[in-house]
């Protein structure tokens, strides 16, 4: 594709999001696990908005106000509509810390400003850029089963809630989950990718899914365009579930300049090194950890001195694991159905202060808070 020049590359030093960690003294003791911090789960509100989506999937906390935006509240994409089907859910709902929720958005998908093959189904790839616009990714099916999925895209709507753009195709094949790094009028997004050769395969495991580096320009009012798109991450194993619709890379987080991956298939984290400015594919990266308490785990969030939490889909728990791949903590912040916690958490984000997580519950469709 043709390429459009914005700001300079990315550097570490250049993050506007992304914590770094301070360096353990020689001798001195191992700092506290992040989540030794943390023992209560309160609800905060329920997800379902108006129109009856349920199935929270994506959760970012705003940074920054813009428009009907507001620093410190969360927001949540929702995966199926109010026949609980999934991959058809089009809202975002936004939830103020005291638990009022609002819709940000619901979107039409026979009203979208460019191509979304297959419409609207929103997942756990979410984030907010700077000027309050909002990207957040489409795997649609046309009846909630996985054998009418189709590629998607990445819906790209301003601070009022309006779609303004669609990203799709060049890599894009349905976009599960995301992460971002701004500076100036440039961003990067980091989006898996889980429908390469799945619904072909009907059930069978491929080792196809991806991790794409979209760089995003913002001029003006406008919205952010689509200057590069890079391959940094392939190889990763995937298939189509009948409960879950697809299991493939999910939960991504940068701290850095290393992408971790949470591979949901094999119950695994992976690192991909140099991901701001690498222009080849480093496989599914270095493996950080494996098993252990790590069980199917999908949404990801980097705690301020470089942690790893993971949320698993198979048992209700987090996941703490430090960059040497030691997992340090885990706890189990949803029991509900058999087996306890199984399929209830999937997005978490931590707080405006680092001293709390948000994550969704899908069994409620709330979202809760461990602190």
């Amino acid at each position: 594709m043709r390429l459009r020049a914005c700001s300079s590359a990315l550097t570490t030093a250049a993050l506007t999001v992304g914590l770094t960690a301070a360096a353990t003294p020689a001798g001195a003791a191992e700092p506290r696990p992040f989540l030794d911090r943390l023992h209560t789960v309160s609800p905060v509100a329920s997800t379902v908005p108006d129109n009856g989506d349920v199935n929270p999937y994506g959760t970012f906390t705003i940074r920054e106000s813009a428009g009907d935006l507001h620093r410190g509240n969360v927001l949540v994409s929702n995966f199926n509509n109010s026949n609980n089907l999934q991959g058809t859910g089009t809202t975002l709902v936004q939830i103020t810390p005291d638990g009022t929720r609002t819709t940000f958005a619901t979107i039409d998908p026979a009203h979208l400003p460019g191509p979304c093959p297959g419409g609207v189904g929103l997942t756990t790839a979410l984030t907010v850029l700077p000027g309050g616009w909002v990207v957040v990714g489409s795997l649609p099916t046309s009846d909630g089963t996985a054998g009418t999925a189709q590629a998607g895209c990445l819906l790209v709507l301003d601070k009022h809630g309006t779609v303004r753009e669609t990203i799709a195709g060049d890599g894009i094949n349905g976009p599960w989950d995301m992460t971002a790094v701004s500076t100036g009028k440039r961003s990067e997004l980091f989006v898996t990718n889980v429908l390469n050769g799945t619904v072909a395969a009907n059930g069978a495991e491929v080792d196809q899914g991806t991790v794409l580096r979209i760089t995003l320009c913002t001029e003006g009012d406008e919205p952010p365009t689509r200057a590069a798109t890079t391959v940094i991450g392939s190889g990763f194993p995937e298939r189509t579930d009948p409960a879950a619709l697809v299991v493939g890379p999910t939960g991504v987080g940068l701290h850095d300049g290393t992408l971790y991956v949470a591979d949901a298939a094999h119950s695994r984290i992976t690192a991909i090194p140099h991901a701001l400015t690498r222009e080849d594919s480093a496989g599914i990266g270095r493996v950080v950890t494996s098993g252990g308490s790590l069980n199917a785990p999908l949404g990801m969030a980097i705690t301020p001195r470089g942690d790893i939490l993971t949320v698993n889909g198979g048992d209700g728990d987090i996941v703490e694991t430090d960059r040497a791949g030691r997992q340090v903590a885990a706890k189990q912040i949803n029991d509900e159905g058999t087996p306890a916690g199984a399929g209830a958490l999937f997005g978490l984000a931590l707080d405006l202060d680092h001293d709390a997580v948000y994550f969704v519950n899908d069994a409620d469709n709330a979202l809760d808070v461990l602190h």
